[in-house]
C-alpha cells in the first residue's frame, strides 16, 4: 500500500528485486559476518562491541526465497535488517556457516499474525553439522501491531481515529463524504521477533547451523532475517551474596518468586552484601522496588526474571492500567533511589500491545548514582525509562530487543549520565532518547550504541537539554515517522541549550520517507516544531551512508515556519556516501556553515533549498557559510541562499557503500 512513497525511480529498482529465489548451489563459500548488514570495515570503530557475529540470511545458504530490498513502510523486507530476509515454507531451509566458536545463537524471524490476531506459534528445527535436532518454538504473540498510534493487535479494527488525517486518501476520514473505505488491516507493522538458544556443547568455526521449517508446521511461511552466534561464558556464581533461593525464589518458574526477591534485597541491604540469582528462570509479575542494593545474575543466557502483564483491577496513581516484571527505583517525588547495581541478568516481559499510561518497563523510575550492565531486554513495553531529577548514572554492555516502545527514554531532568555500548533492536518507538519535557535534561552521552531497526520514530532522538553528547554511534534501517538521528524542539521539551555535539556517528539505509508529510527526511534531521533551534550544535567526523533521501535536513512544519527557524549549525568532516536526494535539504529559515564535508552519488541537487517556503526575492530565508575543503555538492551557485527547492525530487537509488 506504500510502495508508491519511494518515488518511481526507487520503485522500479525495489519491485525488481523484491523476489528473487536463491539456490542451495548459490551458497557463499565463507561466512559472511556483517554488522548492520553491511562489512564491518565501512563502520570501525562505531556502535556497539558486542559478543555475538552477525549473519545475515540472505548471505547464507538457502532453498528458500530472498525477499527485498525494499524500503516501503508495513512490508516484511522494509523490517528486515539491511531491508532484505528468506522466505521459507515447509521443509525449507537456510544454513549458516559459523565464523567462530559459539555455544549459542540468536534467531531473529517472522511468522503470520492469527487471522483475528494474538498470534501463533509454530516450531522450526534447528541442527549443526546434521547433528543433534533442537527445536525452536517461534511466536508472533509479541508482533503484528496495526492501525493508527498507539496501535492495537487486532487486525479487525476499524481506523483508531478517523479524525486525524491520512495518507491513504489524503483526507480526514470522519469528515469525509463520502467517508474512505480502508482497506483491512490497516498499516500492518512490528513484524519481528528474536529467539534466543543455547546449544548445549561448543561449535568449532566451519560448522553448519541449520534451521529448518518442519513438515506440518501451522505457519504458511517462516522469514528469517538473521542469525547471531556467539560463544557463552560459564555461568557466574557468588558464594558471598544473598543467594535468593535462600529467601523462596523458585528457579523452575512455575511460582511467583517477587516476595522472595523483596526478602532477599531486604536481608542485603541490612547485612551489606549483594544479591545473587543464580542459573534459573524466576517469575515476577510486578515492580521489584530496588534502592541502595547490587543484584547480580548468573548472566543474562543464564538467569531470567520473566513476567505476566497483569491487569489492575483499578487504575494506579499513575495511570497504569496494567503491571508486570520490572525494577524500578522510587519515584522522584519520593525522593528517588541511589546506588543500585543491576547486572548479569535477563528481564523478560509479557507486553503485546502499547498502552502509553502503563508503567510496564523493564527498568524504570528514578536511579541516580546507578548502574545497569550486561542485561538483556526482552517484551517490555520501553527498556529502560526514567523519569527523573537523577543523576550520575551508567547504563553500559545491555542488549535491547522486541520493545513495544522505546528502548531507553531520559524523560525529565536526567543529568551526568552515560549510555554506552548497548544493542537495541526492533524498538516500536525511538531506539535512545533524551527528553527534556517540562524539566531540562543536563551533560548527558549516548556513546557507542548499536540502534537497528526502529520500526517508528528514530534511532537516536534528543527533545531538548543542555550539554548533549551524542557520539560513536551506529544507527541502521529507520522504517518510517522518523529517521537515523533527530534533534527536535517538539513534545513539550525544554529548549537546547549550551552545546548539542554529535559526533563520529554512521548511519546506515536511514533518510527515510515520512508518510504523513510526503516528503524524504535526512539520516540526520533538526525539527522546530515549538521552538527556535539555536544552541551551539555542531555536526562533525559523521558518516551518512546510503541514504533513501538525504543526508540532512532542517525543518520546521509549515503553520509555524515564519515563527520558528533553525540558527548556527557547524557540519564538519562528514562523509556522505549515497543519497537517493540531496545532501541537504533545507525547509526551515536560519542558517548553517559546512566544512570538508565530502560526498558522493548524490541523486539530486546537493542542497534542495525551500526555506520557509515564502521565496523571496532576496533568496531563500536559509543561508549556508562554505568554510572550505567541500566537494562538488556544495557549488559556488548554491551560495548563500538561493532556492532550489524542489519538493518532492525524484529519487535516484544509490549503489550500496564503499570503502571511502
Amino acid at each position: 500500500m506504500s510502495r508508491s512513497t519511494l518515488g518511481a525511480a526507487f520503485v522500479a529498482v525495489v519491485t525488481a528485486l523484491v523476489s528473487v529465489a536463491v539456490p542451495a548451489s548459490a551458497a557463499i563459500a565463507r561466512p559472511v559476518v556483517t554488522r548492520a548488514a553491511l562489512d564491518p570495515a565501512l563502520v570501525a570503530g562505531r556502535g556497539a562491541t558486542v559478543g555475538f557475529a552477525e549473519q545475515e540470511a540472505e548471505n547464507a545458504r538457502t532453498d528458500g526465497t530472498v525477499i527485498g530490498p525494499d524500503r516501503s513502510a508495513y512490508t516484511l523486507p522494509a523490517e528486515a535488517s539491511g531491508r532484505r530476509a528468506v522466505k521459507l515454507t515447509a521443509g525449507q531451509h537456510v544454513e549458516f556457516t559459523l565464523p567462530a566458536a559459539a555455544n549459542a545463537i540468536t534467531v531473529r524471524y517472522s511468522i503470520p499474525d492469527a487471522p483475528h490476531g494474538g498470534g501463533i506459534t509454530a516450531p522450526l528445527d534447528v541442527t549443526v553439522d546434521g547433528g543433534h535436532r533442537q527445536a525452536m518454538t517461534l511466536t508472533s504473540q509479541y508482533a503484528w501491531l496495526y492501525n493508527q498510534y498507539p496501535f492495537t493487535n487486532d487486525p479487525d479494527a476499524d481506523l483508531l481515529h478517523p479524525d486525524w488525517w491520512i495518507t491513504e486518501c489524503s483526507c480526514v476520514p470522519a469528515a469525509t463524504t463520502p467517508p474512505p473505505v480502508v482497506a483491512k488491516p490497516f498499516r500492518p507493522n512490528h513484524f519481528y521477533d528474536e529467539q534466543r538458544l543455547l546449544l548445549g556443547k561448543t561449535y568449532r568455526a566451519g560448522d553448519k547451523v541449520r534451521l529448518t521449517v518442519p513438515a506440518g508446521t501451522p505457519a504458511a511461511w517462516t522469514v528469517v532475517d538473521l542469525l547471531d552466534s556467539e560463544l557463552v561464558a560459564p555461568p557466574r556464581v557468588d558464594l558471598v551474596a544473598a543467594n535468593v533461593l535462600f529467601f523462596g525464589a523458585d528457579p523452575t518458574g512455575r511460582r511467583d518468586s517477587a516476595d522472595a526477591l523483596d526478602r532477599a534485597i531486604a536481608f542485603a541491604r541490612r547485612a551489606h552484601l549483594k544479591v545473587y540469582l543464580p542459573p534459573g528462570t524466576y517469575q515476577v509479575n510486578r515492580h521489584i522496588i530496588v534502592d541502595d542494593v547490587t543484584i547480580e545474575g548468573a548472566g543474562n543466557w543464564y538467569t531470567i526474571v520473566k513476567g505476566h502483564e497483569v491487569k489492575l483491577g483499578t487504575p494506579a496513581p499513575d495511570g497504569s492500567v496494567h503491571t508486570g516484571v520490572g525494577f524500578y527505583g522510587r519515584d522522584a517525588s519520593a525522593g528517588g533511589s541511589h546506588n543500585v547495581h543491576l547486572s548479569g541478568f535477563a528481564i523478560v516481559g509479557d507486553v503485546r500491545e502499547r498502552v502509553d499510561t502503563d508503567q510496564v518497563n523493564a527498568i524504570g523510575g528514578a536511579l541516580s548514582d546507578s548502574t545497569v550492565d550486561g542485561l538483556y531486554l526482552h517484551h517490555t513495553k520501553v527498556g529502560l525509562w526514567f523519569d527523573g531529577p537523577m543523576k550520575n548514572t551508567r547504563i553500559t554492555n545491555n542488549v535491547i530487543a522486541d520493545q513495544i516502545a522505546d528502548g531507553l527514554n531520559f524523560h525529565t531532568g536526567v543529568t551526568d549520565s552515560v549510555v554506552s555500548n548497548n544493542f537495541v533492536r526492533n524498538t516500536g518507538d525511538d531506539g535512545l532518547a533524551m527528553w527534556s519535557e517540562k524539566t531540562e535534561n543536563a551533560r548527558n552521552t549516548f556513546s557507542h550504541n548499536t540502534v537497528q531497526t526502529p520500526v517508528l520514530a528514530n534511532g537516536i532522538a534528543l527533545y531538548g537539554g543542555t550539554d548533549t553528547t551524542v557520539a560513536g554511534n551506529l544507527v541502521a534501517d529507520p522504517i518510517r515517522e522518523g529517521s537515523a538521528i533527530q534533534v527536535g524542539s517538539r513534545f513539550g521539551a525544554e529548549p537546547f541549550t549550551g552545546y548539542v555535539r554529535i559526533t563520529d556517528n554512521t548511519t546506515v539505509r536511514a533518510g527515510t520517507f515520512e508518510l504523513n508529510w510526503k516528503i524524504g527526511l535526512g539520516a540526520i534531521w533538526f525539527y522546530a516544531l515549538e521552538k527556535n533551534i539555536d544552541a551551539d550544535v555542531q555536526v562533525t567526523g559523521d558518516a551518512f551512508l546510503d541514504n533513501t533521501y538525504n543526508a540532512i535536513m532542517l525543518v520546521s512544519d509549515f503553520p509555524v515556519k515564519d515563527l520558528y527557524s533553525i540558527n548556527g549549525l557547524k557540519f564538519a568532516d562528514l562523509r556522505v556516501d549515497g543519497a537517493g536526494t540531496s545532501v541537504l535539504s533545507a525547509r526551515a529559515a536560519g542558517s548553517a556553515s559546512f566544512r570538508n564535508v565530502d560526498a558522493r552519488n548524490v541523486g539530486a541537487v546537493g542542497v534542495n533549498n525551500c526555506g520557509s517556503f515564502n521565496f523571496p526575492p532576496t533568496g531563500s530565508e536559509f543561508s549556508l557559510t562554505d568554510l572550505g575543503g567541500n566537494s562538488s555538492w556544495l557549488a559556488p551557485w548554491l551560495l548563500p541562499n538561493t532556492i532550489t527547492c524542489d519538493d518532492r525530487p525524484p529519487v535516484v537509488p544509490p549503489p550500496a557503500p564503499s570503502t571511502w
